[in-house]
């Protein structure tokens, strides 16, 4: 037992000695293979490297200054609109100033950027003051100021825009990029269906002008810039995007085939271009879709196509004039594949209704029949039907397919005037422009010898007293206000109304005129002020 005992021992210090031996090795391994590890990631990063590449700074991207001659090309020709329209004025009391906004409700520019100050809103106490001994009305017209954008087409000033942008507006103005001068314009023409009008300003001079494009040639993901004046301040900005889509309806009206963008395009860009990267106007910004907090990605742009085909009738012929065979229908359920399908046709528009006397029921089509085809071209949607009518010249006729009974017919049928079988549908034309004579400027004037102009406090001075200023007239432009007293017109004293008409009947349109003016700053102190402006042409 000893003896065994005594074996064990040694066979466990031979053991111990062994493993010591095997951590050492082990140990010592590891040391040289951390060392040769070290000498090689450290070979591996010398002070000069070998063998590399040096990275080179790359040239500008040529797609930036793409965009940079771009806009130095077209933005000369895009134009800033204010319009002016006299309202009734509905609220109680007359403010002074005129209210400012962007076509659409859409919000003015900041007191102090482009909008109108506190000057007025001070001077309001005396307004009223001056009221209680004139009688005035609590209510009355008043002019609201309207902004947009516009480019120029021809370099003899015709300027196209958006209808909206100049809709029923008294009077229409121009200013060019990087001017201060306003022109007023003429409105050559309007088409409420595409809401596109043609403006025209004589400046004296050739004017740069942007070049249209062949917007069928855009296809989805194309850049495009817009460039206009958001908010009416903002001059000639300019925004870049996509073409997000092409040929989008169920927008506008029903000859309204919209461009899609995400250009960014704000309030003040309608009627701005929208231009592809060959610096060529592809369509005119017309409408956003939006939350209500302004650009949100999806504008609209009418393709230049349709407003190239508008520009040129109403340059050629003063008006827009569309074809039509007079048929109606709803597309929804005029193109119902389940209806079509029971009527014994695979596409086409059933029609809701036939205008009686056109030229769609002389040829013997009814209400319930399913057009199919438009000169062999077939018919999917209303667009399909309705464009090539529209687009073919009147008095010139359409072969048109449709089935009945879930029989096939066809029939040669004349285009008619779309405007004369649905008369109630189409409104427009230029409309006529109306305003006080350059003698007037648009003031009302009493003599100062008057019961009330002495009971208002007007005794003791001479002059003519302005006791109404008309909305968007010369006169208002300059400054005048509701009791003022024209004390001389270009240096020569004016004592009454006669003497200040005698002294304005010389003035020529284009003419410097001066007025001096005395205002009333307290219950019985007036101050100097002094107006002046251009003379403006007579309103034909």
């Amino acid at each position: 037992m000893g003896i065994q005992i005594r074996e064990f021992a040694a066979w466990a210090r031979n053991r111990k000695i062994m493993a010591t031996l095997l951590v050492t090795v082990t140990l010592a391994i590891g040391m040289l293979i951390g060392t040769v590890i070290s000498g090689r990631v450290g070979a591996s990063h010398p002070s000069v490297a070998v063998g590399g590449t040096a990275l080179a700074i790359p040239d500008p991207v040529q797609l930036s200054s793409a965009f940079a001659s771009i806009v130095k090309q077209v933005q000369p020709a895009v134009v800033n609109i204010s319009t002016t329209q006299v309202i009734e004025q509905n609220g109680k009391g007359r403010k002074g100033a005129p209210q400012q906004r962007n076509r659409g409700g859409e919000m003015a520019p900041p007191d102090g950027q482009g909008g109108q100050g506190g000057e007025d809103q001070d001077q309001q106490p005396f307004q009223d003051f001056f009221n209680r001994f004139f009688d005035f009305p609590d209510q009355g017209p008043q002019a609201e100021r309207s902004l947009g954008s516009g480019v120029i087409v021809d370099k003899k000033g015709f300027i196209l825009t958006n209808n909206h942008v100049v809709d029923q507006a008294t009077k229409v103005q121009v200013t060019l990029n990087g001017e201060q001068t306003q022109y007023t314009a003429k409105v050559v023409g309007i088409d409420e269906e595409t809401d596109l009008a043609i403006l025209k300003i004589e400046v004296g001079h050739d004017l740069p002008y942007a070049k249209l494009g062949n917007s069928d040639g855009v296809q989805v993901g194309d850049w495009a810039l817009a460039i206009g004046n958001p908010f009416g301040f903002l001059q000639g900005s300019v925004t870049a995007g996509i073409i997000s889509a092409k040929d989008r309806g169920n927008v506008g009206q029903q000859f309204q085939r919209f461009i899609q963008t995400d250009a960014a395009i704000n309030p003040g860009n309608s009627g701005g271009p929208l231009v592809d990267m060959a610096g060529q106007v592809i369509g005119i910004n017309t409408a956003i879709i939006t939350g209500g907090h302004g650009n949100e990605g999806v504008g609209f742009a009418l393709p230049s196509n349709t407003a190239i085909g508008v520009y040129n009738q109403i340059i050629d012929k003063g008006k827009v004039t569309r074809g039509s065979i007079g048929v109606s229908f709803t597309e929804t359920q005029g193109s119902n594949p389940i209806v079509l399908k029971e009527l014994g046709a695979s596409n086409g528009i059933v029609l809701q209704r036939v205008e009686p006397g056109s030229p769609a029921e002389k040829a013997g089509l009814q209400s319930g029949d399913v057009i199919t085809s438009i000169n062999g071209k077939l018919v999917h949607n209303g667009n399909e039907l309705v464009n090539p009518i529209a687009q073919t010249p009147i008095g010139n006729s359409v072969r048109v397919t449709y089935v009945r009974d879930k029989k096939e017919h066809e029939a040669s049928i004349t285009v008619a005037d779309r405007t004369k079988i649905f008369p109630d549908r189409t409104a427009g034309g230029t409309g006529g422009e109306s305003g006080p004579t350059p003698a007037e400027f648009g003031l009302r004037l009493e003599d100062l010898g008057s019961d009330r102009a002495r009971r208002a406090g007007y005794e003791n001075m001479k002059g003519a007293l302005v006791t109404e200023v008309d909305p968007a007239s010369f006169a208002e432009d300059i400054g005048f206000a509701r009791g003022d007293v024209i004390a001389e017109v270009n240096h020569t004293p004016v004592n009454s109304v006669a003497e200040y008409r005698r002294a304005v009947s010389g003035l020529k349109a284009g003419q410097d005129v001066l007025f001096k003016v005395l205002r009333r700053s307290g219950s019985d102190q007036f101050d100097t002020v002094y107006l002046a402006g251009a003379v403006p042409a007579p309103e034909q």
